[in-house]
């Protein structure tokens, strides 16, 4: 896993979650307005899951004993509630207050928490997490990820369609229980789903090393 994640930028974890984690996961789900294709939730609630305890020595493996996640989102790509999304980086991370640190910045407020574009180094250092709890094929929204990208630094928005050609394009498909894990700055995109499916995804953004200049993760001050 290791050195695919270093090579490539992403891997398919090497198991899949039973039925009993993945209802669990589902439980999550039931927060989600129907209209509302995605939510930011206590990353904290996210520890607590077998799936995550499933896959917790290998974040630890990864990142060292300090693992754990800093961020988490729940997608729901659906028949109302549905959406594509262009090629791009993760830029930014979720903190617990403002403070004036160099090389981090722009800051922006998402659902009301308090997000900041870090160096590139911060990133570079996390893992990104995405369990799927429905199958998703060619034509069900899959993520497409630019191999090898994530060792490029910080991509300018111009010139990601020459990154893209040069580095090609990888489909990640999964079946339900599938997990990927991806270099957390990897280009990468989606399409929107086919009508009448569902694509369900508990996204989560492992981090182990604090954040410098008194700047604390949101999930440390919980």
């Amino acid at each position: 896993m290791r050195a695919r994640l270093a090579d490539r930028g992403y891997a398919r974890w090497d198991g899949r979650l039973d039925a009993a984690a993945c209802d669990a996961l589902a439980d999550l789900f039931g927060h989600l307005p129907p209209d509302q294709p995605g939510l930011r939730i206590d990353p904290t609630r996210c520890a607590a899951l077998a799936a995550y305890r499933a896959i917790a020595p290998t974040l630890i493996d990864l990142l060292g004993p300090r693992a754990r996640p800093v961020r988490a989102l729940l997608f729901d790509k659906r028949d109302g509630a549905n959406w594509a999304l262009g090629w791009h980086q993760d830029r930014t991370v979720k903190v617990a207050e403002w403070i004036d640190v160099p090389g981090f910045g722009p800051w922006t407020r998402k659902q009301d928490r308090l997000h900041v574009a870090p160096p590139i180094a911060v990133l570079a250092a996390m893992v990104t997490v995405r369990l799927h709890l429905d199958p998703v094929g060619p034509d069900n929204g899959p993520l497409h990820v630019a191999p090898g990208s994530h060792r490029l630094g910080v991509i300018a928005e111009a010139a990601i369609d020459a990154v893209v050609e040069r580095c090609g394009s990888a489909v990640c498909l999964a079946e339900a229980g599938d997990i990927w894990f991806y270099a957390t700055p990897i280009l990468h995109g989606s399409a929107r789903a086919a009508s009448g499916r569902r694509r369900r995804v508990l996204q989560m953004d492992i981090a182990a090393a604090d954040l410098p200049g008194g700047l604390r993760w949101a999930a440390d001050a919980l």
